[in-house]
């Protein structure tokens, strides 16, 4: 009987704490956003490194670029959002993407026929 109700008991205050962070998570919802943001920036940062493919870190880099002008939305500072919106997303990141396409794939055609 006493380890039934201790199994109770432990089991009570696991949910407890777990209502205590949904509560608290509720409460604070701007936090909650926050935290998801850096979260998504902190993956998409360590995918442009790591990724094998150009193209796909050059787009990783552009939801960097996103996410943090949604940072500056957050903040307050809309002009400096949107100015990361239209100078990073919308030119250099798109010019980017648009040089590796075009010359990327003929510079790695041309040397792994010449390691054949």
């Amino acid at each position: 009987m006493d380890i039934i109700s201790t199994v109770v008991s432990l089991f009570n205050s696991i949910v407890g704490f777990f209502m205590d962070i949904v509560d608290y998570l509720w409460a604070n919802t701007d936090a909650l956003a926050f935290i998801v943001l850096a979260v998504i920036i902190i993956l998409s940062a360590i995918f442009v490194v790591i990724s094998e493919e150009v193209v796909h870190s050059a787009f990783y880099l552009a939801l960097v670029f996103v996410c943090v002008a949604v940072v500056y939305f957050f903040l307050e500072a809309e002009f400096i959002g949107v100015v990361q919106l239209m100078v990073y997303v919308g030119a250099i990141t798109i010019l980017f993407a648009f040089s590796i396409m075009l010359t990327r794939r003929t510079i790695m055609l041309k040397e792994s026929d010449d390691d054949e």
